[in-house]
This record gives C-alpha cells, sequence and structure tokens, in this order.
C-alpha cells in the first residue's frame, strides 16, 4: 500500500517526462516515457527506488535491471551504461533519485559501528561491492513515503526535510544494501576515498601506486581490494571514468 502511495504522489506531481525538485536537498522525482538504450554515464553516489517501470545499468560488461521490487544504491562512483530499455507512454518509469550525502552518511555509518559491533564486517570477508540492488522492506519504504510526502508541505519540507532523509539512509544502512553503504562510508573505506580523490582528479595522471599510496596500501593489497568494490581493476576504472565523463 504504501509503495502505491508513492507511485501515486509521483504521477500527481510529475504530469510530463521530467526530473522534478522536491524541495528536499538532493532528492528528485522523475518520470520517463521514452525508451532509450543504454549508453555512457557516471553515476554518482545515489539512491534510485522505482515504483513503476525498470531501469537498466551496465556495469563492467554484466547487466543489472531494476525495478519497483529492487532498489539501486550507487555509494561510490561508478562509471556505467545506463538506459530506459522498456519506458513508453503506456508503460512510464517512475521513481525517486536520491543524492547520498556523503557527510550524513558516514557519521550515520560511524553511529552503527559503534553502538552496535554485530553490524560491522567481519575482518577478512569478502568486500561488499560499491553497487547494490537490494528489495524494499517495510523501514525502507515507510521512510521514503515519509520524505515524498513533504512536498505537499513547503513548512514541513523545510522543518522536517533533513530529519526524514536522515530516517531513509538508516534504513538503507540497515538493508540489503548496508553492506556496502557501511563499507564505503564507514570505517575503512580506503577504496570509497580512492575513488572520491580520482573523480576529481580525472584530467591528472593518475597511477595505481599513487592510489596505493593515498590510503596507505601495497599495491597488491590495493588492486585486490580495488577489483572487489568495484568489479574492475583500478586502471581500467580511471579509463571507464574518462570515457563516460567525455560522452
Amino acid at each position: 500500500m504504501s509503495k502505491q502511495l508513492i507511485q501515486q504522489l509521483i504521477e500527481a506531481k510529475v504530469g510530463t517526462d521530467a526530473l522534478v525538485e522536491t524541495g528536499v536537498r538532493g532528492v528528485h522525482l522523475f518520470r520517463v516515457t521514452e525508451a532509450v538504450r543504454c549508453a555512457p554515464a557516471v553515476y554518482e553516489p545515489t539512491l534510485v527506488a522505482i515504483v513503476s517501470g525498470a531501469k537498466e545499468a551496465i556495469l563492467d560488461g554484466r547487466s543489472h535491471v531494476y525495478d519497483s521490487s529492487q532498489y539501486l544504491c550507487c555509494a561510490i562512483s561508478m562509471p556505467v551504461e545506463a538506459g530506459t530499455p522498456t519506458a513508453s507512454p503506456d508503460n512510464p518509469l517512475l521513481g525517486v533519485q536520491i543524492a547520498l550525502d556523503s557527510r550524513v552518511m558516514t557519521e550515520l555509518a560511524i553511529e552503527m559501528e559503534n553502538a552496535s559491533g554485530a553490524i560491522r564486517e567481519p575482518r577478512g570477508g569478502p568486500l561488499p561491492q560499491g553497487f547494490a540492488l537490494a528489495h524494499w522492506d517495510d523501514a525502507f519504504t515507510e521512510a521514503l513515503l515519509r520524505l515524498v510526502q513533504l512536498g505537499d508541505s513547503p513548512m514541513d519540507t523545510a522543518v522536517l526535510g533533513d530529519s526524514r532523509l536522515r530516517e531513509l539512509y538508516y534504513a538503507v544502512l540497515k538493508g540489503e544494501a548496508g553492506g556496502a553503504a557501511r563499507r564505503a562510508f564507514g570505517v575503512g573505506n580506503e577504496i570509497a576515498r580512492v575513488i572520491e580523490r580520482v573523480s576529481s582528479h580525472l584530467d591528472e595522471l593518475v597511477t595505481i601506486d599513487d592510489m596505493a599510496a593515498h590510503v596507505g596500501m601495497s599495491r597488491a593489497v590495493f588492486h585486490r581490494k580495488f577489483k572487489q568494490a568495484t568489479t574492475m581493476s583500478p586502471i581500467q576504472f580511471v579509463k571507464s571514468m574518462r570515457l563516460n565523463n567525455a560522452a
């Protein structure tokens, strides 16, 4: 029922193909009715929750299609190919796009790690990827509904916007995408810090040794952890980011 209410709110607020601001910083509603083939793009840290239709993202040659059954959590900047292959006037793509505020996400991730050791990822375990699909759970769905409902009142948006957004971030960190998000924003987020630095210096010469030194790792350890997080080697990642930014 809550997901249906979110869809009704989007349909009422976005009458034509557009990306519409909600008044809450970084939160947009969108509608797409035209099929678009996948093309190079860069996903910045973001959440995408779809209530109708489907999107496709291709990461390192692997296709990920997500719809109203799963939301996307991209915790680090990632070069992808993205499109809306099934969108049409009869089957519009409707959803919510939310930029992840690194400061707030980091605060929450560290608070959670400090509050409960059970939330911390086991040492030596696999490194969650920075790109994750997660099923909507009750906490995420209800938090997203409360966030989208704020658009009906400018006063509510101004007073409650940040707290509702924080509630949604918390639901993500506790949900199926929490491993990837906590790894990117919590203690030990070395790979995320490297990607943030590389993304802002794409016009400069960057080597694996430079990236490894930035986070105090050996070249071999850095290469392994980077590929676990992004599915690409560091050099592949930098090349893809440059190509996709230029596209």
